[in-house]
């Protein structure tokens, strides 16, 4: 039968006649209070005849989504820092931080219904109250008015036990790659010193990929993944293509006393601004190991609401070889703190991302854009761990960070 959901209550309807059509095995929907369950095969029927009427949501880690998910699934941002902050409760805006359109559709209604799934959960009885779904189910209780929740019986791993046509997994990635050094006909003679490869720049999201100088140099590869623009983190390392692709430099050097951070934001936006145009963009600086690498996971951080033990795992993965220097990834850390810091203010005043600090009276933006006319401000700080990381700029009131990659401010 073909599915068709123009309204929560046909929608119910629906899946009740799903119920009568198939094998005993269905057992679709167990009322409990205010949560049903969706047997996997229903969500199957589903998102084969009429996926625009329902919104999936996957409550599992950010590395667990990107491992795999269900195809049109939404990951949920609700990592162990959102959860700490939230003190039990979390709001749709958190949850789905990024993801404007979704949160827009499914607080105006237009979803008839929200499935939710976590690794295995088999049912609704077994739902711990701490556990992220709990939390989710809250929110959408609570700020998505009338729209019917699932939850989906056995979560992913049985959905994709059973229909892996209908999931999208990463491709196998190599546990390990050891550092190779290309022959001579790979030497970058701009860069001066030979460049370490994997063959090619690897893909971090669907439009940020991470590479090397000699990538920059290939036109055909870059053509060949569709690159359009280049965000060049080095102050050596040419441009090889002007006019033919779309370009930004952050003039960087790899060593202790550069202050990568303050082009944070910056690299953010340009990344961004190539998103919003449909393109794609290759970040590299002259082997692809420091600094494109914080770069990405500065963006990845920001934008995706992950800790920076995540997206260094994350960008691992797909780049064995990355390694930020020493002080970059105390830089990372820093920002880390001050993502979190702004989402905190964020939830007890306005969204504007202003805070103030406990030793000024003036309100500092945290996080905001560099312009991009005015060359990066002079170096203040050396990070040196485990000392304290000195914020660039005015004084902060943030904890300072004493573990390289596990400790996070909370609220």
């Amino acid at each position: 039968m073909t599915v068709s959901l123009h309204s929560p209550r046909v929608f119910q309807r629906t899946i009740s006649n799903l119920a009568l059509c198939g094998s005993p095995r269905w057992e679709e929907m167990v009322a409990m209070d205010e949560l049903c369950e969706m047997d996997c095969s229903v969500l199957k029927r589903l998102l084969k005849d009429d996926s625009a009427k329902c919104l999936v949501l996957d409550c599992r880690s950010f590395l667990a989504y990107s491992a795999g998910h269900i195809r049109s699934a939404v990951n949920i941002r609700c990592n162990t820092i959102v959860r700490r902050r939230a003190k039990g409760s979390v709001s749709l805006d958190q949850i789905l931080s990024g993801d404007e359109e979704v949160r827009g559709r499914l607080k105006s209604g237009l979803y008839s219904a929200v499935i939710l799934y976590d690794e295995r959960t088999p049912d609704a009885d077994t739902i711990k109250e701490d556990s992220t779904i709990t939390l989710v189910l809250n929110a959408l209780y609570r700020d998505a008015f009338g729209t019917e929740v699932y939850l989906l019986k056995g979560g992913f791993d049985r959905f994709f036990s059973q229909y892996p046509d209908f999931c999208l997994k990463t491709k196998s990635l190599p546990s390990s790659t050891s550092l190779s050094v290309l022959d001579s006909s790979c030497r970058s003679t701009s860069c001066g010193t030979l460049q370490h490869d994997q063959g090619g720049p690897v893909e971090i999201l669907p439009f940020l990929y991470l590479g090397s100088a000699y990538h920059a140099s290939k036109k055909d590869m870059l053509d060949g993944m569709g690159i359009s623009a280049l965000l060049n983190v080095s102050s050596n390392c040419p441009n090889h293509f002007e006019g033919m692709y779309q370009y930004k430099c952050i003039p960087v050097e790899d060593n202790h006393k550069e202050d990568i951070s303050s082009w944070f934001m910056e690299a953010i936006e340009f990344i961004d601004s190539v998103k919003d145009s449909n393109g794609r963009v290759l970040v590299h600086c002259q082997a692809g190991i420091s600094r494109s690498a914080t770069i990405c996971l500065a963006y990845l951080m920001m934008k995706k609401r992950v800790r920076l033990e995540e997206a260094f795992e994350f960008v691992k993965q797909r780049r064995s070889i990355i390694s930020p220097n020493f002080s970059f990834m105390g830089q990372l850390l820093q920002f880390e703190s001050q993502v979190l810091a702004t989402s905190c203010a964020a939830e007890v005043a306005s969204p504007g991302g202003t805070v103030t600090t406990s030793t000024t009276s003036t309100s500092t933006t945290m996080l905001g854009p560099k312009s991009s006319t005015a060359p990066p401000p002079s170096p203040t700080f050396i990070f040196s761990f485990p000392v304290a990381v000195a914020v660039h700029g005015p004084t902060s009131s943030l904890s300072y960070l004493q573990s390289p990659i596990t400790t996070s401010p909370s609220c």
